[in-house]
């Protein structure tokens, strides 16, 4: 069965193969302090997801410095990220609508990259046809996150509960653009589609699960109903500890969560099992980096044991700060057995 086949089966919970769908996400920290361990492990352990090297872009949004390097760097809405250590991104220290504009009076500053839509299908759709790997699109919306880049986050948490009218305005506008987006993605022929936002701190859910409910579910709902229409498989990561939303994603009819499901307890998901696929993780907290193979071996066998309902698991871990090749390594053997 190729990739793409078992990509497949598995988010339909059809997979009788005994093989699970592998993935490896790779910070550049990795690549700059384990760059052999890395490239042997990604050699032993082929990745069943692939992406779009290149999607014939007529236009590319401005930024200004590289998101992984020490200094600074302006993504392409804007926003300014100050990085203290190579490998990681950094982190937003001026906001684009200040504090003190508590209406969010001034959102011209704003730069929303209409340039991301001026991809090319019919390249796309040859790149998808030379492979036999699970496509994901190459857009992410990402809509809280890129709310607290433009505003802090400290702030933004504030304006979410005065609701100002131009946050709002705004919040549509910038919902148009991933709408459209995400349109075009869906109309080429990859296999799925990915959204993001980090919604968990290690304990609770960062807002009023109410909240989330009025603002953000609508949106994620949209993302949805627009890859169902055109028949792509759906999607999302969010960190922390996020059980509250994990039932209502299942029932806007999500496809595949990567969630920290060590952080939340994977007895507490077990009921989740055979509902939604757990694209994911082996714990990048406590495990890849201090725990020893044997126990990382375990963790995958308690995955495999709780969440699998012939499919319903994606062997997908990150490659971060501080993970041990070794562990990663013998975390993708157990998911080979």
């Amino acid at each position: 069965m190729d990739s793409r086949k078992l990509v497949h089966s598995t988010l339909e919970f059809k997979n009788t193969t005994g093989t699970v769908p592998r993935q490896l996400w790779v910070l550049p920290w990795a690549n700059e302090h384990y760059p052999n361990e890395v490239a042997q492990i990604q050699l032993d352990f082929p990745s069943d997801f692939g992406d779009i090297p290149n999607a014939g872009y007529t236009k590319l949004p401005k930024t200004i410095g590289a998101c992984y390097e020490i200094g600074e760097y302006i993504d392409e809405w804007g926003c300014k990220f100050n990085n203290v250590q190579k490998g990681v991104i950094g982190q937003v220290k001026e906001p684009i609508i200040p504090t003190l504009d508590e209406d969010w009076y001034d959102i011209t500053k704003i730069h929303i990259p209409e340039e991301n839509l001026s991809f090319d299908i019919d390249l796309i759709n040859a790149e998808c046809k030379r492979t036999d790997k699970f496509i994901m699109a190459g857009c992410c919306p990402r809509p809280f996150e890129q709310l607290q880049f433009i505003r802090g986050t400290e702030q933004l948490y504030i304006d979410l509960i005065t609701k100002p009218t131009k946050m709002m305005d705004f919040i549509a506008k910038m919902h148009d653009y991933y709408i459209r987006l995400l349109t075009k993605w869906c109309q080429t022929d990859v296999d799925g589609v990915m959204f993001m936002d980090d919604w968990g701190s290690q304990k609770s859910l960062l807002i009023n699960p109410m909240t989330w409910d009025e603002i953000f579910r609508p949106l994620y709902q949209d993302y949805i109903n627009i890859a169902k229409k055109y028949n792509k498989n759906t999607f999302m990561h969010s960190d922390g500890y996020t059980l509250d939303i994990i039932p209502r994603l299942i029932d806007m009819g999500l496809d595949a969560i990567n969630a920290q499901i060590f952080c939340i307890g994977i007895d507490k998901l077990k009921e989740y099992a055979g509902k939604i696929t757990f694209w994911g993780e082996i714990d990048r907290q406590h495990l890849l980096p201090f725990a020893t193979t044997k126990e990382v071996k375990d963790a995958v066998v308690k995955v495999k044991e709780s969440l699998w309902k012939d499919g319903g698991c994606i062997a997908q871990m990150e490659f971060g700060v501080g993970a041990k090749p070794e562990n990663v390594r013998a975390a993708f053997e157990q998911w080979s057995e």
